[in-house]
């Protein structure tokens, strides 16, 4: 991987947050002058994350021998030490600072301290950020949230970005009005636990209310999504919000981890198999066109064979569509990894069946719909996404340019998207 230092280079690991965090970081380093440098942006989800971040560190220093690196993000802010102590790291700076423009017109400067990590747990705001000069007008992350205080048994996660903090709905509504007036047809709002939304806010916030609120405030709004969510947390607001505005896109993405009840609780989750399955069921019927995704962890530390046919079970019970597969890697630093481990291979073949099966739900669900007529928010390269964020290739080249919403009839699929064409 080579690339050019002219400008600030921003490489970015793990999740989507991260993504929308790094065009933040982007912005300010362009705006403080900061040249020859390159923000490496890290994640802590698992160990193999961190050290995947440091291989990176050292690849970049091969390839870049005279730029200045930046290490981020929760893999930094969780242990700055391991990263302060490499000989290729110029400076390490917390998953707080990385958000203020102050913190980039310092680096611009030669007397900037090596590491600036302050304790995260003790963040109590959370500022909006907005990003301007997006590459095109197909969709736009908005921040609503970060942190956790939940404190599952496998996840580092709230050490890296700590408390729950939402950002007010005022500032959201100004935010995706701004970007719906500049000409963006699709608006996901993103954080770390986004169901968890406004109790620190005046006014008994929640999602829902946000989401309705939104929906009343922006009338040109064309697609609303929702970034993953903790099915036990939503609220009536929401689930009416889903039920009676076509707006909102009938896709929803569950933080479920597992099928098995022992599991969950051993993972100090906050629901049961049977709630997942309930919610499920709920939303099906009040929006018949939703389609649900869904993480789940295979191998995850005493899970039995039948807890892991539990797992299998509840993606048919859920209707589950699309699946992301993680196979359990334990963090260190957490409950899990104290746990007894089951064997690797093992691990990864219940990983390869679960994705197998998510396979099958999926060329399932996309058969089914050909010769359906489906609007669809055109992408670049002759592609674009339907409600059910289920991606299309168009037959023909005459495709409008990116950020239309067309009519398309599904011609055909493949294994892991449909093939259309514009409707007359």
């Amino acid at each position: 991987m080579t690339v050019s230092t002219s400008d600030p280079v921003v490489i970015t690991l793990g999740c989507r947050l991260n993504g929308f965090e790094s065009e933040v970081m982007r912005r300010h380093a362009a705006d403080a002058g900061l040249d020859n440098a390159i923000i490496i942006n890290t994640c802590a989800v698992t160990g193999e994350a961190v050290r995947q971040a440091a291989q990176t560190i050292r690849r970049v220093r091969r390839e870049q021998p005279s730029a200045r690196i930046i290490v981020t993000g929760c893999a930094a802010q969780i242990e700055p030490e391991r990263f302060a102590a490499m000989p290729d790291v110029d400076h390490v700076i917390g998953n707080s600072e990385k958000l203020k423009a102050e913190t980039f017109a310092g680096l611009a400067t030669s007397d900037f301290e090596r590491v600036r990590v302050n304790d995260i747990m003790s963040v109590r705001e959370h500022a909006p950020h907005m990003i301007d000069g997006l590459a095109s007008h197909t969709r736009a992350w908005v921040q609503v949230q970060n942190g956790c205080d939940h404190r599952c048994t496998f996840c580092i996660i709230p050490y890296g970005r700590g408390p729950s903090r939402s950002v007010p709905a005022g500032e959201v509504v100004a935010q995706i009005d701004r970007l719906v007036e500049s000409g963006v047809a699709e608006i996901v709002l993103t954080g770390v636990d986004i169901t968890s939304y406004g109790p620190d806010l005046p006014g008994s916030m929640t999602l829902g209310k946000l989401v309705q609120q939104i929906l009343r405030h922006v009338p040109d709004l064309k697609r609303l999504r929702l970034s993953s969510i903790d099915q036990v947390e939503v609220d009536r607001d929401l689930i009416a919000a889903i039920a009676d505005d076509a707006r909102v896109m009938p896709h929803l993405h569950l933080s479920m981890q597992s099928g098995d009840d022992m599991i969950l609780k051993r993972m100090k989750r906050r629901h049961s198999s049977t709630d997942a399955i309930q919610f499920c069921e709920t939303v099906r019927r009040l929006r018949p066109d939703v389609v649900f995704g869904a993480d789940l962890i295979a191998g995850f530390p005493t899970e039995s064979d039948e807890m892991f046919e539990n797992s299998m079970r509840i993606v048919d019970a859920c209707g589950l569509t699309y699946l992301h597969v993680f196979p359990f890697s334990p963090r260190e630093g957490t409950p899990a990894a104290r746990m007894p481990q089951l064997d690797r291979g093992l691990i990864k073949s219940r990983a390869a069946q679960l994705r197998a099966k998510g396979a099958e739900q999926l060329n399932q669900y996309l058969a089914n719909q050909i010769g359906r007529t489906v609007e669809v928010l055109t992408e670049n390269g002759g592609t674009g996404r339907t409600p059910q964020f289920t991606e299309m290739k168009f037959s023909r080249p005459d495709v409008p340019t990116a950020g239309q919403i067309v009519s398309a009839r599904i011609v055909d699929c493949t294994e892991t998207r449909l093939i259309g064409e514009i409707a007359a």
